[in-house]
């Protein structure tokens, strides 16, 4: 019998994020959880060179990965919508529970078991909330990119992903801020200069 799991997989690059706003660059959500992967990656290797952590760099790249694969049913919910109120995100939350599972039913039953923990993952495990400052990292990339751009519509969004980052509390998240961000607003042949800043 086939599985369809890695054909819908394959179709999280024809959903664009931030769909109430204005772009002038869209995002696919293959691109985003593609960032999230490597950001959550480096997020982990942080914590264990320099803050004593052993998190499991790979599985937290593949729960990266993976991390937005229900929103291939579920669509890109933006999140002023999600968090509106209580009982909409509460709303949300069972809606994305039940698209992880139906996601894991696709896979070929002797699969399962080895996709469980990056399709459902243990939000209450501390190698998660890499996760998700790397999800929110990834958010105010995206929003200096627009911003960059001239685009005004996100200047909101960046100062709410800023804050919202920050009252994470994750130290590795805020080594990757002091460490990586500044490059990001630099031209291309400043990226490329081998001359020390």
């Amino acid at each position: 019998m086939s599985s369809h799991f890695f054909a819908l997989f394959s179709r999280m690059k024809y959903i664009d994020r931030w769909s109430l706003m204005r772009n002038t660059d869209t995002e696919s959500l293959s691109q985003h959880s593609f960032d999230v992967s490597a950001i959550a990656h480096a997020l982990a290797v942080i914590g264990n060179r320099r803050l004593g952590k052993s998190y499991d760099t790979g599985k937290i790249a593949l729960t990266g990965m993976y991390h937005d694969m229900p929103e291939i049913i579920t669509g890109d919910m933006p999140t002023p919508v999600k968090y509106y109120n209580t009982e909409i995100r509460e709303a949300f939350g069972s809606i994305e529970k039940a698209a992880q599972r139906s996601l894991l039913s696709t896979l070929p039953e002797d699969l399962r078991e080895d996709y469980r923990e990056y399709l459902i993952p243990d939000e209450t495990d501390e190698s998660y909330r890499l996760v998700k400052a790397a999800d929110k990292i990834s958010a105010l990339l995206k929003c200096m990119l627009e911003e960059k751009s001239g685009n005004t519509e996100f200047i909101k969004a960046k100062e709410a992903t800023e804050k919202s980052l920050h009252d994470m509390n994750c130290p590795e998240a805020e080594i990757f801020l002091g460490e990586f961000l500044q490059s990001f607003s630099l031209v291309l042949d400043t990226v490329l200069s081998k001359e020390e800043e």
